[in-house]
C-alpha cells in the first residue's frame, strides 16, 4: 500500500474526554503517529474543500463538530471491525489538487478493501471519489441520495451541483450504473429524465420512496459508491443556511438509507456530502451526520454476506417461464435475510468485464411482475447495459 499519510493532518484528540464504553474510547484515531490500516477497516476522513461552491468560502475552513457527537455514541456488541479517524485531508494549492489527493487516498483504501467513509465539502468530490476506482478495472455501480441530477455543464468547471456529466463523461468509462434516489421532479428537467432513461439508469422519486422503500433497496444493495448529498434532507431536518427546501427525508430515513447502504456486501466507499461551513452553524446538523455515520457502520458490521456467488445451497431457487420469451428467468432467496437477486444472461457479444452484474439485486415484486407473465423493468435495463 502506497503511503497515503503526506495528504493528510493529524487531529487534536483526547480518548479521555469520553466516557467508557463509547466510540470515543475505542476509534483509533491520527494524532501524532499515522494508523497502521488492515484489511477489513472502516476509515473516516474529512476533506475541508468548499471552493466548488462557487462562493467566496475558500478551502481553510473546518467543520467537524460531527466528530464529537460521533465519539459520545455507544456503538453495539456486533461491533468487530476496526474503526479508524485518518484526520483531515490537507486542501491543495487548486481545487484539482485535492481532488488528486482524494482519488488516490480512495484508490489505495480501496485496494485494500478497507471502506472510506468520507465527509465533505462539496458534492463535487463525489468526482474524486469514483476516480478512486478507475485503476481497480472493473466496472462500478454508483448511487447518488439527491433532490436533483446535478448534471452540470461538461464545459464548465465541476461545481457541488454540478458534477455529474464529468463522470458520465469520463475515460475510460467503468460506470455500469447509476442510480439516484429521492429526485423531486420539480427540481428536474424533463431532458435529464430523459436522458437517463435512455442510458437505462435508474431513478427513484422522492415519493415513490416515502410510499414504499422497497423500490430504492435493490438499487442500494447493488451500488459500490455511495454519495449522500445532506441537502437532499428538508430544511426542518438539516438546518444548513444553505438548505432551504421544505421537502425530503426525513433525518431517521436519512439513517435508514445509510444503514442499508452498509448492509450491501458490495459497497466499499460512501461519501457525505454538504456539510458546508457556516457564519452560525446548528450543531443539529453535525450530530445528525455523526448519527448517519454511526448507522452506516453498524450496517457494515451486521453484514449478512449473503450475495449469492459459488454455491447457492442457501438459497431458495424459483423458475419463471413467460410466454414467448425463450429464457426462463430465475430468482433466489437468500434463507438468511430474505432479500431477492435475479440472473440476467450474458448478451453473446458481452465483455467478461461485466461478469459480477450478471447476478442482479432485486425485490418480491420482481418476482411477482415474471409471474404475471411480464419481463421485469430491472431485467430489461440490466440486459441493454450488458449488450
Amino acid at each position: 500500500m502506497n503511503d497515503i499519510s503526506i495528504y493528510f493532518e493529524p487531529l487534536n484528540f483526547d480518548k479521555n474526554q469520553f466516557t467508557d464504553g463509547s466510540l470515543g474510547t475505542q476509534i483509533e484515531v491520527y494524532t501524532t503517529s499515522f494508523p497502521e490500516l488492515n484489511k477489513g477497516d472502516i476509515a473516516l476522513l474529512y476533506v475541508p474543500e468548499f471552493r466548488g461552491m462557487n462562493t467566496q468560502e475558500t478551502s481553510t475552513a473546518i467543520r467537524d463538530n460531527f466528530r464529537k457527537y460521533l465519539a459520545n455514541l455507544t456503538p453495539t456488541t456486533n461491533w468487530k471491525k476496526k474503526l479508524v479517524d485518518l484526520g483531515n485531508i490537507r486542501p491543495g494549492k487548486k481545487i484539482e489538487d485535492t481532488y488528486f489527493a482524494l482519488t488516490n487516498v480512495i484508490s489505495e483504501l480501496v485496494k485494500k478493501d478497507i471502506i472510506p467513509i468520507i465527509i465533505g465539502g462539496g458534492q463535487d468530490l463525489t468526482y474524486a471519489q469514483f476516480k478512486g476506482y478507475e485503476q481497480l478495472e472493473q466496472a462500478v455501480n454508483m448511487v447518488v441520495i439527491d433532490n436533483k441530477f446535478d448534471l452540470g455543464n461538461p464545459e464548465k468547471a465541476i461545481s457541488y451541483n454540478g458534477y455529474l456529466s464529468s463522470i458520465l463523461l469520463h475515460q475510460p468509462n467503468f460506470l455500469f450504473n447509476f442510480s439516484n434516489i429521492g429526485y423531486q421532479t420539480y427540481f428536474v428537467q424533463p431532458s435529464e429524465l430523459d436522458l437517463f432513461e435512455n442510458m437505462y439508469f435508474d431513478t427513484c422519486r422522492l415519493g415513490a420512496f416515502n410510499q414504499d422503500f422497497k423500490v430504492a433497496e435493490p438499487l442500494i444493495r447493488n451500488c459500490d459508491i455511495l454519495s449522500f448529498d445532506l441537502m437532499s434532507i428538508r430544511a426542518s431536518d438539516f438546518r444548513s443556511e444553505y438548505n432551504d427546501s421544505p421537502n425530503g427525508f426525513y433525518g431517521e430515513q436519512a439513517c435508514q438509507i445509510a444503514r442499508y447502504a452498509g448492509f450491501s456486501d458490495k459497497l466499499t466507499s460512501f461519501g457525505l456530502y454538504n456539510l458546508f461551513p457556516e457564519s452560525n452553524p446548528n450543531l443539529a446538523d453535525d450530530h445528525l451526520a455523526a448519527q448517519i455515520i454511526w448507522h452506516l457502520i453498524d450496517g457494515i458490521n451486521n453484514r449478512k454476506h449473503d450475495f449469492p456467488v459459488g454455491s447457492k445451497s442457501g438459497y431458495s431457487k424459483y423458475l419463471v417461464s413467460i410466454q414467448d420469451f425463450k429464457d426462463e428467468i430465475t430468482f433466489y432467496k437468500s434463507d438468511r435475510s430474505d432479500r431477492w437477486w435475479m440472473e440476467v444472461p450474458y448478451p453473446p457479444q458481452s465483455g467478461s468485464r461485466f461478469q459480477r452484474h450478471f447476478m442482479v439485486p432485486c425485490n418480491y415484486e420482481d418476482y411477482l411482475t415474471a409471474s404475471k407473465n411480464e419481463i421485469p423493468d430491472l431485467w430489461w435495463k440490466t440486459y441493454q447495459k450488458l449488450i
